[in-house]
């Protein structure tokens, strides 16, 4: 039954445009001039704002995904094995764009021999030679592998020179924390590979969901205790936060397949799975705060209810009664994600290196400015991607 589905679901590219936009939106807010439900909540604070639900409404999004992007590459004749190849590859370069942004806050100008705006701009730019979906042309079949190699080229030498620390104990790029695409890439590869492995199974779907779950609720009681170097390695995945909120996208991408002819039942399944989410994790609630910065359990069950009514309410405005108008932005943004996440940071490090005025609305007098003006910047930026996607200059990993 899941085999026959030809049925394009708009919700999915709109929704997750939607969440990139509100991604741009909290990122550039300032804290001190805006409502504080719109920002981050602290880590020790029982509770979450806005900004604290962006991040996982996309990596929900990056699951449900993941059974179309599969199927597509099967319709296409690619063998289990290539896809594999092909979600390793794609991993493994979130992880390295990932370690890149994270460590440009951490360049020592002076040991580097550049300051970090500088630094982290042409990291950009090389990434963007490098992973731009470069049009098939014989015209410019040289130019554009050239481009990708001077790219490559480019990258090696910043990591190359890359220097932080100080004088006397002098450091070099480090994993940390995995940055945002690093984040995205565990959770990514633990879940395409989980889908490769059980396919449309929604029960063993369920059930793998459930085990990262547990394993999340575990390792934040402190029960999983690994070595340093695997922690370091291989935390994300054995903390269970992130695979289980991209799980989650996942069941409901499966389910999405199985009943997408019959939206009526696949409205009521998403809703009752979205309530059931929220229960769950208020019940968490009494052993684990609400928090983002520390990933507990509750914090992704509350997140997963709210992307899972969010999809439903989006697929029965925009699937079921066909009301689009008002989508184009987020279509847009939604196409083109990678682009549209890593653009603006590149806007930021030329205003900020040249000195350019360009958020004069990042004040405390005015909270109308300070939340219009982000909004505005967000849609802007969506804008400019959508532009350089009709000269080619878009991303695809």
């Amino acid at each position: 039954m899941t085999e026959k589905l030809s049925v394009r679901i708009l919700s999915i590219d709109i929704m997750r445009g939607l969440t990139l936009f509100l991604m741009l939106f909290v990122n550039d807010l300032y804290e001190p001039g805006v409502p504080k439900w719109l920002v981050h909540t602290k880590a020790n604070v029982d509770g979450m704002g806005l900004a604290d639900w962006v991040f996982p409404g996309f990596l929900f999004m990056v699951g449900l995904s993941i059974p179309y992007a599969v199927k597509a590459r099967k319709a296409k004749g690619e063998s289990g094995f290539k896809i594999f190849v092909h979600i390793l590859l794609r991993a493994l370069s979130l992880l390295f764009i990932g370690i890149l942004m994270l460590n440009a806050d951490r360049v020592n100008p002076e040991l580097t021999g550049m300051n970090k705006l500088l630094w982290a701009g042409l990291v950009y730019i090389s990434v963007f030679l490098v992973w731009n979906n470069y049009p098939k042309s014989k015209k410019y079949r040289f130019l554009f592998p050239a481009l990708r190699v001077f790219g490559l080229l480019g990258l090696l030498c910043l990591i190359y020179i890359f220097k932080a620390g100080d004088g006397e104990n002098i450091k070099w790029l480090e994993t940390g924390w995995w940055g945002i695409l690093g984040l995205i890439g565990w959770g990514y590869f633990t879940s395409a590979f989980v889908y490769l492995l059980v396919k449309d199974n929604v029960v063993i779907l369920s059930l793998v969901w459930l085990l990262f779950i547990w394993i999340n609720a575990f390792s934040q009681l402190g029960m999983f205790e690994v070595s340093a170097n695997i922690n370091q390695i291989f935390g994300v995945i054995i903390s269970g936060n992130v695979p289980s909120i991209v799980l989650s996208g996942l069941l409901v991408g499966v389910l999405i397949k199985r009943e997408a002819y019959n939206p009526k039942k696949l409205l009521f399944i998403l809703f009752c799975l979205g309530i059931l989410s929220l229960g769950v994790g208020f019940i968490l609630r009494n052993w684990f705060i609400i928090s983002k910065i520390y990933g507990t359990p509750s914090w992704a069950m509350i997140c997963n209810g709210i992307s899972i009514i969010v999809f439903a309410a989006l697929y029965f405005i925009v699937d079921q009664k066909r009301s689009i108008k008002w989508t184009g932005p987020f279509d847009m943004a939604g196409k083109n994600s990678l682009t549209t996440y890593l653009m603006p940071d590149l806007i930021y490090f030329t205003s900020w290196g040249f000195a350019i005025p360009l958020f004069f609305y990042k004040q405390n007098e005015n909270m109308l400015l300070a939340v219009s003006g982000s909004i505005i910047w967000a849609l802007l930026m969506i804008y400019l991607v959508n532009l350089l996607s009709k000269i080619n200059i878009k991303l695809k990993l």
